[in-house]
């Protein structure tokens, strides 16, 4: 009674503790993962420290419109001995002489007109900071599909854990079962280690398979820039689809939303600004000039003439115009290398498009096959359930053997295990087709 009283006890606490733990455990849902690893991923935060450099360049500090504006200032200090001898007279010995001078000025530059180099290249730099902010968006693309490939692997795996623990579960019943027919005389040894052989390759597969689960959970933790031994959290393993219809519009727009061909389209711009910017070249610069000086001198007195003290200051300015009428062929070089230049990101652009629509018929493939194979391992574990429950039934009335009834138990682990392998790559398979047409970061994931 006492040996009882002990056992219960012992069961009450591993029970409250369980229900302790369960209550501490995280949950981390695909909207927290996501808000988490626009806020924390470095990958991230670097194309987002990229896009600032390029807010900076496309700025009107950056343009060249501004004028440049220099102050200088300088002291002359000199200290001489002079001996001056005239042919008839006498001789003038003068010791320490000082005399210094002192100048400051405030100068101005600016250019009135380059050849319209300035205009476009101002505008190359609007285009660029343009490109730096899709660049940043694929970064988040590729991050966000990293992520959800790290996420659902998680959700994938703890369902197979929790398959596993009721594999286990009706393993030891098993072997339970046995060990009552073998005490009883209505079996024999080799059922009852049958039984524990199946318990212990169970628990090793449940083993191998929480194992895996925490270490993709740590891979998740890297990627949300969290302590790798942070409290252990579960996932969100609620998949949802996306309707056919909504998904053929996606596709039909794809050329017009895809990443990489808006690159490409913003790429061309900054060429043919690069064209422009090589034609400038052609034409006269004017520049404006202006200075505002002062200037003081002290000069020491000599044997004819006495010191003197002088100050002047006043403003000053002037036009220049410069024409490099031939500058020995390089203007007409940059202007047909740029020319062909942006050839060639047409001719990009027709390659990247035609493996994009090659890409989008790929993914689409593949999102339907896995979505129908989907499909068919749902009707695979209703019908494998069925034939587990019969075979248990019949198990338990002693009509099929150990042997037949852990086959029907092993049919029903892979189409379980199958079924949760189907659905998590389909979900991946649609958000491989969702990059590609460029939707990716426009629905709920």
């Amino acid at each position: 009674m006492e040996r009882s009283g002990k056992l219960i006890l012992v069961i009450a606490i591993f029970f409250m503790g369980n229900v302790f733990a369960q209550e501490e455990e995280e949950v981390i849902t695909k909207e927290e993962a996501i808000a988490l690893a626009l806020e924390r991923n470095y990958g991230i935060e670097i194309a987002e420290n990229e896009v600032e450099i390029a807010e900076n360049n496309q700025g009107i500090l950056n343009s060249g419109y501004l004028p440049s504006v220099t102050g200088r200032a300088g002291a002359n200090y000199d200290l001489n001995d002079r001996l001056t001898e005239p042919e008839n007279g006498e001789a003038l010995d003068q010791q320490g002489i000082e005399s210094n001078s002192y100048n400051a000025s405030v100068n101005l530059n600016y250019t009135l007109f380059d050849g319209l180099g300035r205009f476009y290249n101002y505008k190359s730099l609007k285009e660029q900071y343009d490109l730096s902010k899709l660049q940043a968006r694929e970064t988040i693309e590729n991050t966000m599909l990293q992520l959800m490939t790290v996420y659902y692997e998680i959700a994938r795996l703890t369902e197979n854990v929790e398959v596993l623990e009721d594999v286990l579960e009706t393993s030891k019943d098993r072997v339970t079962r046995a060990q009552y027919q073998f005490d009883y005389g209505q079996t024999n040894n080799l059922v009852v280690l049958n039984a524990r052989v199946d318990v212990n390759n169970d628990s090793v597969n449940l083993l191998q398979t929480r194992q895996q689960l925490n270490n993709t959970k740590r891979d998740l933790n890297v990627l949300l820039d969290r302590q790798i031994t942070a409290k252990d959290f579960t996932v969100d393993t609620t998949v949802n689809f996306i309707p056919k219809l909504q998904l053929e519009a996606f596709i039909m727009e794809a050329e017009t939303n895809n990443v990489s061909l808006l690159q490409l389209d913003r790429n061309m711009a900054i060429t043919a600004y690069d064209i422009k910017i090589s034609k400038s070249g052609y034409l006269p610069t004017i520049d404006l000039s202006g200075s505002y000086g002062w200037n003081y001198n002290r000069s020491a007195a000599t044997a004819f003439f006495p010191g003197s003290r002088q100050t002047t200051d006043g403003i000053s300015g002037g036009v220049s115009l410069n024409w490099n009428l031939f500058d020995g062929g390089t203007t007409s070089v940059q202007v047909q290398n740029a020319k062909i230049n942006y050839e060639n990101q047409e001719l990009r652009k027709k390659q990247v498009a035609l493996g994009i629509r090659r890409d989008i018929a790929n993914a689409l493939g593949n999102y339907e096959n896995r979505l129908y194979i989907y499909k068919v391992q749902e009707e695979n574990v209703a019908t494998n359930q069925d034939n587990f429950e019969r075979s248990q039934e019949q198990f338990n009335l002693g009509r099929i053997t150990s042997i037949e009834f852990r086959q029907a138990q092993v049919n029903l682990l892979d189409a379980r295990t199958s079924l949760n392998l189907a659905k998590y790559d389909a979900k991946i398979a649609e958000l491989e087709l969702l990059q590609l047409t460029g939707q990716l970061l426009n629905i709920e994931l």
